[in-house]
């Protein structure tokens, strides 16, 4: 037997033309998986953009979703070399999105998603129950095929199909824990990340993290362990989070100090066992204050200083002065940097902490009132947010509406004018630009 058909036994016992993907039918899967186990590189390459295109498709999860993951767990324990990382990342994004993360720094809440999705049952009960009281036979109809699609297995809720993917996922996490002692650190980089967003299976996924962690030599992987184990302990496990602040290479430390962040505030009972949350907020200003090492781990997709700007801000309701970590944040903020799957990463951490710091109000505060770290904030952001952050959808974002919510001034120049810096030529009372203007104008 070839190693492609131990890797895909069963897979032509699915009925996979009656599952649905992005695109319809999920009849292209079987080859497309065919492919990625097969010697042609380039023709692995193409399968694998298909199957992140139509199975997970800008987050939506598909009835054919949780199907392919047997085949991709097996492809990621024993697959050709080259598709067994991408194996593991395509099992991470059907297990969660990209939006899941910015639960961070938390980590995901899986209570509150199975409480919030809607399961199959309850469609079928609420589709028998419009179609009871519909008199429109074109309404009528409509319903009529929406509840048999959801009869024939396809979910409606996204949350749930999520949900579906995320479990299949979550039911192969024991046979790939020995990916954790792969040769290959990505392999084991990989691991790691993946196992960090299943709270539910932390007494499992803990011991082999951290006996990773106690013989890992490469930092990345090093780093990526660290924060897996922050997200799923309830502790630090032996003080081994701790020994990571002195760690020689500044990833790890910074990967300790964020598990740490989130212990002190996840898990306030732990809080004796910790270092001191100056200690914490120290390793984390010290990481945000320089440019991040590349490569890194790939939480918060990439983007560490924005993760680190969220736990500093998470740790305010636990020191002692509050506004020494909004200093420490003013100086992160000039380091965040666009990427090129996080877009105005900025303004996004923007609205994070115009949320925390600031209620809504009908008029301004006045500035010289506010305290000394709240101050330094808006005179950072007032420097670094271009007139572009502040442009509304639909080319924009809402932080105009965020700052004008809290009766703070919402363009630029009215903005950097509020806080005493130079308006560089534009007119503090000018509203903000239509964005629909320059159509309008063709």
């Amino acid at each position: 037997m070839k190693q492609s058909d131990d890797l895909l036994a069963g897979l032509d016992d699915i009925d996979w033309a009656a599952l649905g993907h992005a695109y319809g039918s999920a009849e292209d899967v079987p080859d497309q998986l065919r492919a990625v186990c097969g010697p042609d590189e380039e023709a692995r390459e193409d399968a694998f953009r298909s199957l992140f295109g139509n199975i997970f498709h800008q987050g939506t999860r598909y009835s054919a979703s949780p199907y392919a993951v047997p085949f991709l767990a097996r492809i990621a324990a024993t697959g050709p070399p080259g598709a067994r990382g991408d194996a593991l990342l395509l099992l991470t994004r059907l297990a969660v999105d990209w939006h899941d993360e910015y639960d961070l720094p938390l980590g995901i809440d899986t209570a509150a998603w199975r409480a919030a999705a809607v399961s199959p049952e309850e469609t079928l009960r609420w589709y028998d129950e419009e179609i009871a009281a519909e008199t429109d036979e074109q309404r009528l109809r409509g319903l009529r095929e929406a509840r048999a699609y959801c009869a024939a297995g396809h979910p409606i809720d996204a949350r749930e199909g999520a949900l579906r993917s995320y479990d299949a996922v979550r039911a192969r996490l024991p046979a790939l824990f020995d990916l954790l002692g792969d040769p290959d650190p990505e392999i084991r980089t990989r691991t790691a990340y993946l196992l960090g967003w299943f709270p539910e299976e932390a007494d499992t996924a803990l011991p082999p993290l951290l006996a990773r962690l106690d013989r890992e030599p490469d930092p990345i992987t090093a780093a990526t362990v660290l924060v897996a184990v922050g997200l799923l302990a309830d502790h630090d496990p032996d003080g081994r989070l701790r020994r990571h602040l002195d760690h020689g290479h500044p990833l790890p430390r910074w990967a300790a100090a964020t598990a740490l962040a989130r212990l002190r505030i996840a898990h306030p009972t732990a809080a004796p066992g910790l270092p001191p949350t100056e200690r914490i907020t120290a390793e984390l200003a010290a990481f945000g204050a320089g440019p991040a090492p590349e490569p890194a781990t790939a939480h918060h997709r990439g983007d560490l200083h924005s993760y680190t700007v969220r736990s500093l801000l998470s740790l305010m309701r636990a020191a002692e002065d509050p506004d020494a970590i909004l200093r420490r944040i003013a100086a992160v903020l000039p380091h965040i940097k666009e990427t090129r799957v996080v877009p105005r990463p900025l303004a996004s951490r923007t609205q994070n902490l115009l949320a925390a710091l600031f209620d809504p109000a009908d008029t301004a505060p006045v500035f010289a009132d506010l305290s000394p770290g709240r101050r330094e904030l808006l005179h950072v952001l007032a420097d670094l947010l271009t007139a572009k952050d502040f442009q509304t959808w639909p080319f924009g974002s809402d932080l105009h509406e965020r700052f004008t919510e809290r009766g703070l001034p919402g363009t630029r120049p009215a903005l950097r004018a509020w806080v005493g810096l130079p308006t560089e030529g534009e007119d503090p009372t000018a509203p903000l630009p239509d964005p629909w203007e320059a159509f309008r104008t063709r």
